[in-house]
């Protein structure tokens, strides 16, 4: 360790002093806690996305190197650091599949609350990125008719089935995995604004697990109190911390912007970070971030094949590694929480997080004969799970 480098970390951010011990001298610190003057004799800041990284945060530092745990940028003022020589790295496609299995999970909820069978569905997805292409995945395991959309994609010629925005506006759901930004043909700050959610179906359900001000709150709101649209499943919301409580509750499933938090996916973001910090110092990269992690407490699944629709045992199976509803409660306790202080509340909800793993870490023993499980099997090894009878 070289006590010469002084490294600032976000301290919510799991294993990332253990990343960096023996690299420099490390301070680890909440979101908060990261201000002008903590970072000044800095030469590496790690952020997560509560941290707003520009010049009145950078200036008079010595800061040379900036990473965020975060596949979102719109926190970084990149143009301020290229200015003043400083590198910085994101970790995009991270928690890709934590996004992707949070979709899944609200799909499979959505479709019990409302008593409908998702193979009846069609799901437009807006942006085919690292996380949309994983939704499109699952969502045909689970048996939907998919849409995709993705302009970007398309004019650098993508094979994908692709469609234009007006087409997929036919879809029963829709859900968006796009970056915020505010200028250029695919500006998508308000892409959904009043003129086109109302172009959405009557009875449609939106998703949006991408950035909260690619919705218009109070068309929205609007949407869905003249029963417009039949739900929405808001992860991210405009104005982050100080979220709309009227729009919270009108919504079906909400959550604190946790759709990335699995453990797994805070793991695959601080790997990228420090191989970066590595390549930047001219250091061999000689940890791996998985070996720090636990397996997961309750790694087997026992499921006994019961009367149950395809469906409805995928969802009682999910929510053995997965319940979204924990998350919905826990954001609908923000009602209860002076005006004042919900932004600070809807923070310590991320900070806080409980521990959440990927599918994948799960073997679901089906207890029944192997040909009356093979719908559901075929499903869940799509979906990420390991598989036994």
């Amino acid at each position: 360790m070289s006590q010469d480098i002084h490294i600032v970390v976000n301290k919510h951010t799991p294993y990332v002093v253990q990343a960096f011990e023996k690299i420099g001298k490390v301070t680890a610190l909440g979101s908060r806690e990261i201000t002008k003057d903590t970072v000044r004799d800095a030469d590496i800041l790690i952020v997560r996305s509560e941290t707003k990284v520009d010049c009145d945060l950078l200036e008079g530092s010595r800061v040379k190197f900036v990473g965020t745990v975060t596949i979102g940028k719109d926190h970084v003022d990149e143009e301020y650091l290229a200015k003043n020589g400083i590198t910085f790295v994101s970790a995009p496609g991270s928690n890709s599949n934590s996004v992707s299995e949070y979709v899944t999970g609200a799909l499979l909820e959505i479709a019990y609350i409302k008593g409908f069978s998702l193979r009846d569905k069609t799901i437009g997805i807006i942006g085919v990125g690292n996380v949309g292409s994983k939704v499109w995945r699952k969502a045909e395991a689970l048996g939907l008719r998919v849409l995709l959309n993705d302009p970007p994609l398309e004019r650098q010629g993508s094979g994908y089935p692709l469609h234009s925005l007006d087409e997929v506006m036919e879809a029963d759901i829709l859900t968006l995995h796009v970056p915020l930004t505010r200028s250029g043909p695919d500006a998508t700050y308000h892409l959904f604004d009043e003129k086109r959610i109302r172009s959405m179906n009557h009875g449609a359900i939106l998703f949006n697990t991408s950035r909260g001000a690619v919705v218009e709150t109070e068309s929205l709101q609007s949407a869905l109190r003249n029963r417009h649209l039949e739900a929405a499943v808001l992860d991210v919301w405009e104005g982050e911390p100080n979220i709309s409580a009227s729009l919270l509750e009108l919504v079906m499933l909400g959550s604190p912007h946790i759709a990335g938090y699995s453990l797994d996916g805070k793991v695959n973001a601080l790997q990228m970070n420090y191989d970066a910090v590595c390549r930047f110092l001219s250091l061999p990269f000689n940890r791996d971030m998985k070996t720090l992690v636990p397996d997961p407490a309750l790694p087997d699944i026992k499921i006994g094949m019961m009367k149950l629709s395809c469906e409805h045992l995928l969802r009682d199976i999910v929510k053995e590694c997965y319940d979204i509803c924990l998350d919905d409660r826990s954001l609908r306790s923000l009602a209860s929480v002076p005006d004042t202080d919900r932004g600070e509340y809807f923070q310590k909800l991320r900070a806080g997080y409980r521990i959440r793993r990927e599918f994948f870490n799960f073997s679901v023993s089906l207890v029944t004969k192997a040909n009356e499980a093979r719908e559901v099997a075929d499903v869940l090894r799509l979906l990420g799970f390991k598989v036994k009878y």
